[in-house]
């Protein structure tokens, strides 16, 4: 019997600061296929159901290829290469730079780039259990109450200002000015270049060149003209979009949609629809 589900849901509002939104899939008798994990405004965290994660090609082609039962990535300017054999289930989790902080309690410039094995900064008996529970839930909305409850065991304090991840949610919704966001924390341009880069990995122009194409590449769909998602999304011209694409995808935009159109159809338009971010 053919299996293709998609599902989506946000977490529970203690969550919302630190979780985008939570993505279950399950695929089983389908034909061999690849995905690509491109660059996204969020750490990617997935506990699997069945068979492990299978990574053809990291971000940082230094590392080498994997099977994951866990896995926790950091924020990234490449595409990494994801292979099944027809059958793959997990639970992809979009983490924030702030949930990095507030429940691994670590800040996202240590994963920059990386792939690594979640029980590694989780621990074995923290991934075990929820990977068991998630095998046991019987339903989609079982498996996400699963993680909001274990994930929700981990968070701490959060409260008060963070210029950081201030600049990073403007940045997530908006094309800003880094001059024009520095003077909102009250910093200069390059101590808040120097802060973001020590604190995420990545700095504010590369972070707002992400979140741009992230946007335009959930909005593309079979029939929406590029230039249309160039011009809504703040490109130059299409031909600057399609220059982004292959610089964060590796191929072209009507390659990637023609690639990964099942993933395509599931995705949320905007990270921001969900309500996740302020």
């Amino acid at each position: 019997m053919t299996v293709d589900e998609y599902a989506q849901a946000r977490p529970a509002a203690p969550l919302r600061p630190f979780i985008g939104f939570y993505s279950g899939y399950r695929q089983r008798g389908l034909p061999p296929g690849r995905h690509r994990g491109l660059p996204s405004p969020y750490l990617t965290l997935i506990f699997t159901i069945d068979d492990p994660l299978v990574v053809a090609a990291h971000p940082d082609p230094r590392q080498a290829p994997g099977r994951f039962d866990a896995l926790l990535g950091g924020l990234h300017l490449t595409p990494a290469l994801i292979t099944h054999d027809g059958r793959q289930s997990g639970v992809q989790v979009a983490l924030s730079p702030d949930g990095c902080r507030a429940l691994l309690g670590l800040p996202a410039a240590e994963l920059a780039n990386l792939d690594v094995d979640a029980a590694a900064v989780l621990g074995e008996r923290f991934v075990g259990e929820i990977r068991e529970r998630l095998v046991a839930a019987p339903d989609w909305p079982a498996r996400f109450a699963v993680l909001d409850t274990m994930l929700g065991s981990l968070a701490r304090d959060a409260s008060g200002f963070h210029p950081i991840g201030y600049a990073y949610r403007r940045l997530l919704r908006h094309d800003v000015p880094i001059a024009e966001l520095a003077g909102e924390v009250g910093w200069s341009g390059r101590h808040l270049t120097g802060r973001f880069h020590a604190e995420l990995g990545v700095r504010p122009k590369q972070a707002a060149r992400i979140a741009r194409f992230d946007r335009a590449r959930r909005s593309l769909r079979p029939g929406v003209l590029l230039a249309d998602v160039a011009a809504t999304h703040g490109y130059a011209d299409q031909s600057h979009l399609v220059r982004d694409f292959q610089a964060f995808a590796g191929c072209s935009p009507t390659t990637w949609l023609a690639d990964e159109f099942g993933f395509v159809q599931a995705m949320p338009l905007s990270p921001g629809d969900d309500g996740s971010h302020d």
